[in-house]
């Protein structure tokens, strides 16, 4: 396999990332900030060459894949959906906590949804085909889902993605020292440094 570099994209701003709701496989568009934000990605991104472009099919990743201007190349990929957060969907940790005060959505069962190790899996398999790929790769997708790829990439449990904060709209690049699997960087916000604060 290619020791291609791997560049994240995390969706503009949806009213529930606004509020921190647990949005998996609901699909919500973006805001109005939030397409601002895709069209910074553009700009940022400035036109580059990738051998392949793979973004969640929900469309608020497919919308700012749209905007930053890989409409042609882009390939959906049901790998790189978002967590499915079965009965938790939809409702903010501090909400969940009133009636289970130690919950996380990384240490916790999430009833009739997917494990952390389950989400693991499927970025493993993304890792694969990515790294199948004759040269660089772009992912568009979602901030839960990509913590846990990025962890996966260096070895390190699905869970250890807890440890990854990541806002909307933000460019990181998963590269290689050597044979090393590396983070090269993470959680890039610059290019919406003008705009109102990013959540």
């Amino acid at each position: 396999m290619a020791q291609n570099d791997i560049v994240l994209v995390r969706h503009g701003q949806t009213q529930w990332s606004i509020s921190g709701r647990h949005t998996g496989r609901t699909d919500i568009p973006l805001t109005d900030l939030g397409r601002q934000q895709a069209d910074a990605l553009g700009e940022m991104l400035d036109g580059r060459d990738f051998s392949l472009v793979l973004s969640s099919p929900l469309k608020r990743a497919w919308e700012t894949m749209q905007r930053a201007g890989y409409a042609v190349q882009g390939m959906p990929d049901e790998n790189i959906l978002e967590w499915d957060y079965g009965v938790f969907e939809g409702r903010t940790t501090r909400d969940i906590r009133s009636s289970e005060p130690d919950w996380s959505v990384w240490t916790s069962p999430i009833v009739g949804g997917e494990t952390v190790d389950e989400v693991g899996a499927r970025a493993d398999l993304a890792i694969e085909r990515c790294l199948a790929a004759p040269g660089p790769v772009a992912v568009f997708a979602h901030g839960h889902f990509l913590r846990i790829m990025t962890a996966r990439w260096m070895g390190l449990p699905a869970a250890a993605g807890r440890h990854l904060s990541l806002g909307t709209a933000t460019v990181s690049t998963l590269g290689w020292e050597r044979e090393n699997r590396v983070l090269q960087m993470w959680n890039d916000a610059c290019h919406t440094n003008s705009m109102d604060p990013v959540v």
